[in-house]
């Protein structure tokens, strides 16, 4: 019997058979895309020129010798800002809303800082209860509890404070920064703070050393967020402070309304629009610093 000298035949030698092309998708798959993407894009259009209106408006109306209800092209004037530029009507309102607030804000970044740190690296039976208490206390109006927090400032004598305004303000934001906080402290790995704990660190020194750094735009997003809330809030200091002289900016505007069409919506506009600025440089001296994310790839080579 005649021996064949070529190799046994394997699977790796069967012959591949060809890979059938691709179908095509069909050309109404494409044009129903491109038509639903046009749409959404047409529909955030007319969203953003809905929330545009009430802006443009407002800047036209403070530069307007004459304003009204009404969108119209002004007559130039810096009459109403000169107008409202004085202590009593914008500056100490001003400074005293930077007060409210930045305090306020201060409190409640580093009491979220100092309460999200366990809730994110500690395993306890109660966490999961309190993050759902914090959760509901997210969506809790502060109209609910403004009344037995007035009676409570007034049996302790703590109303038309400024301090325990600013504590209760950043006592209110708490349970939002709390569960911000913890969202970002989780994204900061754990085997960092491991290696800083061997090298001798305690749990304040990997705190502040190792995770704030990495978690910083994490940091930055609360705090740009709890001072806008504090800065917009008109129910909070208007309940519980009653001198005239020391109303943060927010309650002061409401001097500007008045019934019968007698409100001076040029000088409105002029105030809202100086009301506005410290919100946009606290944003923009913070923008920075929002898209970097967590600079965690060098700290885990090597």
């Amino acid at each position: 019997m005649a021996v064949s000298d070529s190799p046994p035949r394997t699977s790796v030698d069967r012959p591949r058979l060809p890979t059938p092309p691709a179908a095509p998708r069909p050309r109404g798959h494409r044009r129903r895309g491109s038509t639903g993407r046009a749409s959404v894009n047409v529909l955030l259009l007319l969203f953003s020129l809905l929330y545009l209106v009430p802006l443009l408006w407002m800047l036209l109306a403070s530069v307007s010798s004459r304003s009204g209800f009404e969108l119209t092209v002004p007559s130039p004037t810096t009459a109403n800002f000169r107008a409202v530029l004085d202590a009593d009507t914008t500056y100490r309102p001003m400074l005293n809303g930077l007060l409210l607030c930045g305090g306020g804000t201060l409190v409640c970044v580093l009491c979220s800082v100092l309460a999200a740190y366990p809730l994110s690296r500690l395993r306890s039976r109660l966490r999961r209860p309190f993050l759902y208490t914090v959760l509901f206390s997210t969506g809790l109006p502060i109209t609910a509890v403004m009344i037995p927090v007035y009676s409570m400032f007034v049996q302790v004598d703590l109303i038309d404070s400024m301090l325990a305004t600013t504590l209760f303000l950043g006592a209110a934001a708490l349970p939002f920064g709390i569960w911000l906080m913890k969202s970002f402290m989780d994204g900061v790995p754990v085997v960092l703070e491991e290696a800083a704990r061997i090298d001798g660190a305690n749990s304040m020194q990997v705190l502040w050393r190792i995770v704030l750094p990495l978690m910083r735009p994490g940091i930055v997003v609360v705090t740009v967020f709890t001072f806008i809330g504090m800065w917009g809030n008109f129910f909070v200091p208007f309940i519980l402070l009653l001198s005239p002289e020391k109303l943060p900016a927010s309650v002061s505007v409401f001097t500007f309304l008045s019934a019968h069409n007698q409100t001076q919506y040029g000088q409105l506009s002029a105030f809202s629009v100086i009301y506005s600025v410290p919100v946009l440089m606290l944003y923009l001296l913070l923008a920075r610093r929002l898209g970097g994310g967590f600079a965690l790839g060098g700290a885990l080579k090597g």
